[in-house]
C-alpha cells in the first residue's frame, strides 16, 4: 500500500455552481487544505461568515501503472455535508462534518492522464444532520479542514484493521513510582480483527493467504488467515501503556498470499488493562482519578484548519503545561493528530459523537447512528481512548434511538464502554457509564453533588463530564478577585470529587475560550469558559490543574499584592498555588512563614491553594520587644484587618479588648504597627518574595514588586518547521511581564507584527494584548529556508524570532 497526500493545488470558490462538477473553475482561489471557509476575525463575528455552498477543485494525474490497484480516495474531515465528483461523476455524499469517507475511485479515474475532483462543500448551519437543527453553543465553520490523500492497494487487501492488545496477566501497578510503572512487564496478548476485500476473500478458497505481525521489528506471528479476517497471538513480555509511563509499540501486519506480501497495516499500539467500577476508574491494576477538561478544535481567524503541529501541541499543553490525565473531545470526534499525541503522552480521551441537546428526525437520527459506526471504526486502534460517547451532548432521553448508537458502538468495539452527557439528574441509563454536567456549584456550595443524587444506579460507573464554564465566565482582562474565585471554583469542584470515592473523576469546562454564537457567549461571540484563552495562554486557574501534576514546578500567587485593586484597599483573600514541598514567604527579605501543602484548607486534593494568613512574621516581636502572647493577639488583629478590613468582628473584638486591658494599647499602637508590619494605602509597598522547596532545594521563585518597566516575553511552539504534504504553523503566545516575570493583566498596548522571509503570518499585523497576554500564528508559505517575526510594542524593547523552514527527512 503507498499513501499519496494531496492537500496542495486546490482550487477554492465561495460560491458553487453545477459547471464546477464537469470543468475547472477560472478564477478561483489558490488554497492548500487544511483550508476554512472563511477566515474570520478574532471576536464580533458571526456565523454567517462561514455558512455557504461553497466548492474546492483539484486536478491529478493517475499514473497508468496504477491501472489494475485499487484506488481510494480519502478525505479526513470536511466540514460539514460534502458531495464529491471525479471526472464529472457523482462518487460520494457525505453527512459528517467530523469523520474521515474513503472512495473508491478505481472505476472512474483516467489512467495516465488528467482527472478532476470537484468537492461541493456545505456548511450552512440548516442542514439536516448533527449536530445541527437548533442553537448550538460553539461555532461550527467549514471547509476541508483535515488532510485529504490517495491510498493505493492491491486488490488484495485489508479493508480495516482492528488491533485488540490486552493483558494475559493482571497487573499489579497499585503504590507503584511512575520510574517503576516504566519497568514492569506483564504476559501480552494481540487479537487482530480485519476486513479482507472482495478479491481476497474470493482468494482465500484456492490460495494460502497468511498474516504475518512484526512488533517494533520483533516478529511475534505468522500464521494462516482464519475466519475470513481473525489472528490472535500471544505478544511476549510488554512494557504497559499508563499515564505515567505511555510505551508505544509499532505493530506491522502484511497480508500474504502464497507467500507474496499484498498488503501491509502499520499503527502504534500500547497494552493496558482499564474499566469502570462502581468506586471508580481502574487502569493497569490501580485506581486512577480522572482530572480532564474539555477541549474543542477551534483556533482564532481558522477555526478547525489547523495543521498537524497545533493539534499534537494542543494535546502537549493539556499533559505537560496543564497537568491532567484525561481529555473529552467536545463535542465531537477530533484530529487524529490530536490522539496520535495523547496515545505517545499518556492522556485518557473520552470521545464523542457530534450533537449538542438538539434531536432531529428520523432521517437525523440515522445518521448520527451511521456516525457512530464511523467514530468507533475510524479511532478504535487509538490507546488513549477509554470511552465512547453515543448521546447527543445534553440531549432528553430518546431510549429507541440511544438503543441503536449503543448497539453499534458495542458490535464495532467490544473492548470498549459506552457513556453519554446529559445535564438532567437521573435520565435513562442504557451506557455502561454515566456521565453528567454538574453545574450544581456556584460559590459558596459544595463542590459537586454525591453520585446517589445523579445516577439512577449506583451500582455502576460515574463521572463528570462538565463542571464551572458558564457558572463563572472569566477574562483574562477582569479583576483579579473575579479571576481568583474562578481559580478557587474549579479547586473546590476537584477538591470535592476527589473527596468522593465513587466519582470516577471529573472534566471541567474548559480548556481554552472559543468563538461562539450569539445565545451563548460574551456580546464579543466568544465563551469565556476557558482557564486559558483562546490561544492557550494560562488564566490564574490553569495553575490549580498545573499544580496537581509533578512533572514541572508550579507556583503562582492569586495577587499581584496591590492593593489599590481591591476595594477600600483591602487585599481579600490570597492564596499560594504550588506543588512543592513547601513555599517560603519573605516581605522585604524577611521570612513571614513557611507554607506546607497540609495548611490547605482543600483536604483531599494533594496540592490545594493555600491561604496566606500571615503578613506580619517575626520581625515584629523582635523589633518591639513583645512577649509571646501579646504578639499573638497584635498578628490576630493585624492579619484580619490585612485580609478582610476593619471589620468589628468578635475574634477582632476579644483580642483589642485583651490589648486594651492588659498591655494598654490603643488605636494609635495598632496604625503605627499595621503600617510598619503589613502597609496601607499611604504608606510604602512591601516587596514580597515567595520561593518553592522541593527536595530541599529551591525550584522556584516568584517576586512581588511594584513593576517599573514592562517586557514582552515569548513561548514559540516550535522554531524548525517542516513543509512536507502540506503546510506548518508554530504558534507563539506572548506576555507583557514586569520585571520578575509577572503577567500585567492590564497591559493592552498593541503588538506590531512583521513577517519576513519564508513565513507569514494567519490573522491581523497588529494584534493587542488582552489581559497581559496575545498569541499569533506563524505560516510557512510553500517554499524552504529563513524567516523572521518581530514583534514590536510601544514602551518594550522588540522582539525577534528566527525560524528555519526544513523539508521533512525521507519526504
Amino acid at each position: 500500500m503507498s499513501r499519496v497526500y494531496i492537500d496542495r493545488d486546490w482550487k477554492f470558490s465561495s460560491e458553487f455552481q453545477e459547471a464546477y462538477i464537469h470543468q475547472m473553475m477560472q478564477d478561483g482561489m489558490d488554497v492548500t487544505i487544511p483550508h476554512t471557509v472563511a477566515e474570520t476575525p478574532f471576536h464580533y463575528f458571526d456565523e454567517s461568515t462561514y455558512q455557504m455552498i461553497s466548492c474546492y477543485q483539484r486536478q491529478m494525474v493517475i499514473p497508468a501503472q496504477w491501472k489494475g490497484q485499487t484506488i481510494f480516495l480519502v478525505f479526513e474531515g470536511v466540514g460539514h455535508q460534502a458531495d464529491v465528483y471525479v471526472n464529472g461523476e457523482h462518487v460520494k455524499h457525505h453527512c459528517n462534518g467530523y469523520t474521515r469517507f474513503s472512495i473508491d475511485i478505481s472505476e472512474v479515474v483516467r489512467y495516465g492522464g488528467e482527472n478532476l475532483v470537484t468537492v461541493k462543500v456545505n456548511s450552512r448551519e440548516d442542514i439536516n444532520q448533527p449536530p445541527f437543527g437548533f442553537v448550538i453553543d460553539y461555532m461550527t465553520y467549514g471547509g476541508i479542514y483535515r488532510d485529504v490523500y490517495l491510498e493505493v492497494k492491491s486488490p488484495v487487501y485489508m479493508w480495516d484493521v482492528f488491533y485488540q492488545p490486552s493483558l494475559m496477566t493482571p497487573p499489579r501497578t497499585r503504590g507503584m513510582k511512575a520510574v517503576d510503572i516504566a519497568n514492569y512487564t506483564v504476559l501480552g496478548q494481540l487479537v487482530t480483527e480485519m476486513r479482507l476485500s472482495e478479491t481476497a476473500q474470493k482468494l482465500m478458497k484456492e490460495h494460502r493467504l497468511m498474516i504475518r505481525q512484526t512488533l517494533d521489528d520483533k516478529q511475534i506471528s505468522k500464521q494462516p488467515l482464519e475466519n475470513g479476517g481473525y489472528s490472535k497471538t500471544v505478544a511476549g513480555d510488554v512494557y504497559l501503556w499508563d499515564i505515567e509511563s505511555p510505551r508505544l509499540y509499532h505493530v506491522v501486519t502484511e497480508l500474504l498470499v502464497d507467500g507474496r506480501v499484498c498488503d501491509r497495516h502499520e499503527a502504534d499500539i500500547g497494552f493496558r488493562e482499564f474499566s469502570f467500577k462502581k468506586e471508580g476508574f481502574y487502569l493497569n491494576g490501580r485506581r486512577v482519578k480522572l482530572r480532564g477538561l474539555n477541549r474543542h478544535q477551534s483556533y482564532p481567524y481558522v477555526g478547525y484548519a489547523m495543521p498537524e503541529q497545533m493539534q499534537r501541541e494542543d494535546a502537549r499543553i493539556c499533559k505537560k503545561e496543564l497537568g491532567l490525565n484525561a481529555v473529552r473531545t467536545s463535542h465531537y470526534p477530533q484530529s487524529h493528530y490530536f490522539l496520535d499525541e495523547c496515545d505517545r503522552l499518556g492522556l485518557l480521551v473520552f470521545t464523542e459523537i457530534p450533537g449538542w441537546q438538539h434531536i432531529g428526525d428520523q432521517e437525523w437520527k440515522d445518521i448520527a447512528v451511521e456516525n457512530t459506526r464511523e467514530m468507533v471504526v475510524e479511532y478504535r486502534n487509538h490507546t488513549s481512548i477509554m470511552l465512547w460517547g453515543v448521546r447527543i451532548n445534553e440531549s432528553g432521553d430518546d431510549d429507541d434511538f440511544y438503543v441503536r448508537t449503543n448497539k453499534v458502538a458495542h458490535e464495532m468495539d467490544t473492548t470498549r464502554p459506552t457513556g453519554g452527557v446529559r445535564c438532567n439528574k437521573k435520565m435513562s441509563f442504557l451506557e455502561d457509564v454515566y456521565t453528567y454536567n454538574d453545574f450544581s456549584h456556584n460559590g459558596p456550595n459544595a463542590g459537586c453533588e454525591p453520585k446517589k443524587k445523579v445516577t439512577p444506579d449506583v451500582e455502576r460507573p460515574y463521572f463528570i463530564s462538565e463542571y464551572n464554564g458558564h457558572m463563572y465566565p472569566t477574562k483574562s482582562f477582569d479583576w483579579e478577585e473575579h479571576r481568583m474565585e474562578q481559580t478557587l471554583r474549579h479547586a473546590r469542584v476537584l477538591d470535592a470529587v476527589a473527596g468522593e470515592a465513587e466519582i470516577a473523576g471529573a472534566f471541567g469546562w474548559c480548556m481554552f475560550d472559543y468563538n461562539t454564537h450569539k445565545d451563548f457567549g460574551s456580546g464579543d461571540r466568544i465563551c469565556y469558559h476557558g482557564v486559558m484563552d483562546m490561544f492557550r495562554n494560562p488564566k490564574m486557574a490553569a495553575a490549580i490543574y498545573a499544580a496537581q501534576a509533578d512533572e514541572e514546578p508550579v507556583l503562582e500567587i492569586t495577587s499581584s499584592m496591590d492593593i489599590g485593586e481591591h476595594p477600600a484597599s483591602v487585599r481579600g483573600e490570597t492564596y499560594i498555588i504550588t506543588n512543592a514541598d513547601s513555599v517560603r514567604m519573605y516581605k522585604n527579605d524577611a521570612l513571614v512563614k513557611e507554607y506546607t501543602p497540609e495548611m490547605s484548607s482543600f483536604s483531599n486534593l494533594a496540592h490545594g491553594p493555600i491561604l496566606i494568613d500571615d503578613f506580619v512574621g517575626e520581625d515584629m516581636q523582635l523589633m518591639e520587644g513583645f512577649s509571646n502572647r501579646q504578639t499573638r493577639l497584635i498578628k490576630t488583629c493585624l492579619n484580619t484587618v490585612s485580609i478582610h478590613g476593619y471589620k468589628a468582628t468578635p475574634k477582632i473584638f476579644w483580642a483589642a479588648l485583651q490589648l486594651m486591658v492588659f498591655y494598654r494599647m490603643n488605636m494609635k499602637d495598632a496604625t503605627r504597627l499595621f503600617q510598619q508590619y503589613v502597609g496601607d494605602w499611604g504608606g510604602v509597598s512591601k516587596v514580597y518574595r515567595f520561593e518553592a522547596i522541593k527536595d530541599g532545594k529551591v525550584v522556584k521563585t516568584v517576586v512581588k514588586n511594584p513593576m517599573t518597566t514592562p517586557h514582552m516575553e515569548v513561548k514559540v511552539s516550535h522554531t524548525t518547521l517542516v513543509e512536507d504534504q502540506t503546510y506548518d504553523v508554530a504558534s507563539i503566545r506572548m506576555k507583557a511581564c514586569d520585571e520578575y516575570g509577572n503577567v500585567l493583566p492590564y497591559f493592552q498596548e498593541a503588538i506590531r507584527v512583521e513577517a519576513s522571509g519564508m513565513v507569514g503570518v494567519i490573522g491581523p499585523r497588529t494584534i493587542p494584548f488582552r489581559g497581559g497576554m496575545a498569541g499569533l500564528y506563524v505560516k510557512t508559505l510553500g517554499a524552504l529556508g529563513e524567516g523572521k517575526i518581530k514583534l514590536s510594542a510601544e514602551g518594550m524593547e522588540p522582539v525577534e524570532i528566527s525560524f528555519s523552514v526544513e523539508k521533512k527527512e525521507n519526504s
